[in-house]
């Protein structure tokens, strides 16, 4: 069944995808920034819809409260990246806008990278490091100031369950030069849906919100450790299997 039911999920994506992006182009021109993320984000809504109720994926989410309790300020998000489920359920689930730092190769997927080209998104060539940090730094100063929240994964590439990849630091060190606030997510997605794997395993993903973390003081060293220490931390508490 789980066979049956990825197999599905991948030919809808191979329909609707190409749909919902030409769909988008045509209506992007008449809608704001604003409007165009949220229409955008119906296809990540109908994607997390389908993985639940076909492939058996759900989600929990634990500590929703330290993301409304600072909705008025500006924020950069420091999550775990397992799994592509993560980078679809994040513009479904979480209550702000989002602007995701990513790699440019992603705008050259078809109808899916054309979409993503016409959002406010911050996109990077991780082949030159100090031109990429240097477009983190001016274009996510720029987004912030526009009320949206930074979205990074500091590990930089989708890492298998129970390994971890050096953190980046510069989420961290645009945290610490804007004086926003971080938030660290922990989640085991990668139990579900693992890098490059086309099967889709039944369970429930729980992502785990930590409380924001102020950056005022300290270094971008500082404040990686301290978000590190926390995902890590976390994920041996929400996946301990996976640790031992």
């Amino acid at each position: 069944m789980v066979y049956l039911h990825s197999t599905l999920f991948a030919l809808f994506l191979l329909i609707f995808t190409p749909i919902w992006s030409v769909l988008c182009m045509l209506v992007f021109p008449f809608l704001s920034p604003e409007n165009r993320y949220k229409f955008i984000g119906i296809w990540n809504k109908v994607v997390i819809w389908l993985l639940w109720h076909l492939c058996g994926i759900r989600y929990e989410i634990r500590g929703m409260q330290h993301m409304r309790a600072v909705l008025d300020k500006p924020v950069v998000i420091l999550s775990k990246h397992q799994s592509a489920y993560e980078t679809i359920a994040y513009i479904a689930l979480l209550p702000k806008q989002l602007c995701f730092v990513f790699k440019r190769e992603l705008l050259w997927i078809p109808f899916f990278g054309w979409a993503l080209a016409l959002l406010k998104m911050i996109h990077i060539n991780r082949a030159n490091k100090q031109t990429a940090a240097l477009s983190v730094a001016s274009q996510g100063r720029k987004r912030l100031s526009e009320g949206k929240w930074i979205m990074l994964f500091p590990e930089g590439t989708r890492t298998p369950r129970g390994s971890t990849k050096p953190y980046r630091k510069g989420g961290a060190r645009l945290a610490s030069a804007t004086g926003a606030l971080v938030i660290p997510i922990a989640h085991n997605a990668g139990n579900f849906w693992p890098k490059n794997s086309f099967l889709k395993q039944p369970g429930t993903v729980i992502f785990s919100i930590g409380p924001a973390i102020l950056s005022e003081g300290k270094s971008g060293e500082e404040l990686q450790q301290e978000v590190e220490g926390w995902i890590e931390s976390e994920m041996r508490v929400i996946d301990p299997s996976a640790y031992q």
